[in-house]
C-alpha cells in the first residue's frame, strides 16, 4: 500500500495519508502570547487548512487527542471546540494534560480523519 507524506521534514510530516485515512501532526496556535480561547481557535483554523489540503473536513474527523497545559483551561478550550465541531459529527476524543514543547503554549491537538 502506498503511504503519502505531505510537507515532510526530517522529524515529521504535517500530513500522512494511508488507506483513506489522514493523520495530522500535532497542531498548536498561531500566536502563543494569546489566551486559551484564541490559542484554541487558531489551532483549529490550522486543522481546517490541513484537512482541506488533504481532501477532508471537520465532518470526517474520526479521532482527536487534545493536550492541555492545565485542566484549568478545559472550559475555555471546550467553548471554542463545541462551536467548531459540526452538530452530529463529534469525533472520538481524549483530552489530557501534558508538558508543552514551549512554555507559552496552552493547547495542542492531534487528528485522525477519513478522506471525503
Amino acid at each position: 500500500m502506498t503511504i503519502e507524506r505531505i510537507e515532510t521534514k526530517q522529524r515529521m510530516s504535517r500530513i500522512v495519508k494511508h488507506k483513506g485515512l489522514i493523520y495530522l501532526c500535532g497542531q498548536v496556535c498561531a500566536d502563543a502570547s494569546k489566551g486559551i480561547t484564541e490559542q484554541t481557535q487558531t489551532m483549529l483554523d490550522k486543522v481546517d487548512e490541513l484537512l482541506a489540503k488533504s481532501g477532508s473536513d471537520r465532518e470526517h474527523i474520526l479521532s482527536a487527542t487534545i493536550y492541555l497545559k492545565t485542566m484549568q483551561n478545559f472550559a475555555g478550550m471546550n467553548a471554542v471546540w463545541d462551536a467548531w465541531v459540526p452538530e452530529g459529527h463529534a469525533p472520538a476524543r481524549a483530552c489530557v494534560t501534558a508538558d508543552m514543547a514551549r512554555e507559552e503554549l496552552l493547547v495542542e491537538i492531534s487528528i485522525v480523519a477519513a478522506e471525503k
